[in-house]
Parts: structure tokens; sequence; C-alpha cells
């Protein structure tokens, strides 16, 4: 019995071991509402972001923007990947173009759009806006268009470090 009891410690990861990295949106502090320019409801320009810190090998990002409190279920609102290993931000109004410049593809959100579409949510109690920001191994060499799926399915055994901010919006 002695060694079944050492093997949850067995498994987790070395203490200080754990990848981290830090986003930042500075159009609004992580928790607090999304600015109306980066919503449907404004100019509906993308935010900026920023971050740091990637762990060692990485080559890739990916970035997530969903709504989880959506009607229909988790609401995709941006999907970028193949960012280069070497970037360490993105300015504001990204065009909603299939690739950007100097690097990164833009898959399909929820309204089958390429680029990012901005919180738009029905009535009621605000919503969560998610950003995740992942750190890849390799990139994932989907082509452009590709759909939250594909995404995920892609990165599975990639991701090296994961970074998140979050901001709210109601209407």
């Amino acid at each position: 019995m002695g060694p079944l009891l050492l093997l949850p410690a067995l498994l987790a990861p070395a203490p200080g071991k754990e990848a981290r990295m830090e986003l930042r949106i500075p159009a609004f502090q992580n928790g607090a509402p999304v600015p109306r320019a980066h919503t449907a409801d404004g100019a509906d320009h993308s935010p900026a972001l920023q971050w740091d810190d990637p762990p060692p090998g990485t080559t890739a990002f990916a970035l997530i923007v969903d709504d989880p409190d959506a009607p229909a279920g988790t609401w995709v609102h941006w999907l970028l990947y193949d960012l280069p290993g070497s970037a360490r931000a993105l300015a504001e109004d990204q065009p909603r173009t299939a690739d950007l410049t100097g690097g990164g593809r833009q898959g399909k959100n929820s309204w089958g759009r390429l680029g990012w579409n901005g919180p738009s949510p029905p009535p009621g109690k605000p919503h969560r806006y998610v950003f995740r920001l992942f750190a890849l191994s390799t990139p994932l060499g989907l082509p452009s268009g590709a759909t939250r799926s594909q995404v995920d399915t892609a990165m599975k055994g990639k991701v090296l470090a994961e970074a998140t901010w979050m901001g709210t919006y109601g209407r």
C-alpha cells in the first residue's frame, strides 16, 4: 500500500517547473468591462494585447477568445494561430484577413467570419469574454479559416503554457 500512496506525488509536476506566461490587455483591467470601442456596439476593434515570458521552446502562439456565457453555448469571438514565437504583442484593430502581416493565421469565429468580432450579448446579465493565449512547441500548420475544433485538435500535445485575461460586457 505504501507505494500507491506515493503515486500522486510522483505524477505531480516538480515545484517551480510549471511554465508561466503573462498576458495583458492595456484597454481594460483583468475582470473589468470591455470598452465599448472593442464591442459590436462601438467600433468593434480588436484590443491590443501584450505578453511576455513564454517558456523556452516556444515557436508559435495561438489565441482563442470566447464567451462561455452565450445562450447557445461557448461562442468564439476570435481565433488566431501560428503567430510567430518571437511575437510579444498584437496591435489594436487587427485586419479581418486570412493571414496577418508579420505572421499568423485567423480562423473562423462562431459567426463563420475571419478575425475579431467583439462582444454583442443579448440584454441581461453581463457576459465574460476570456482571452486565452497559448505558447506552442510547434506551429499548428493549419490553413487560414480553421474552426475552433480543428485548432483544439491541432494543439493537443503542443501547449507549453497558457495565459488568460478576462473582460465583461453587458447590455
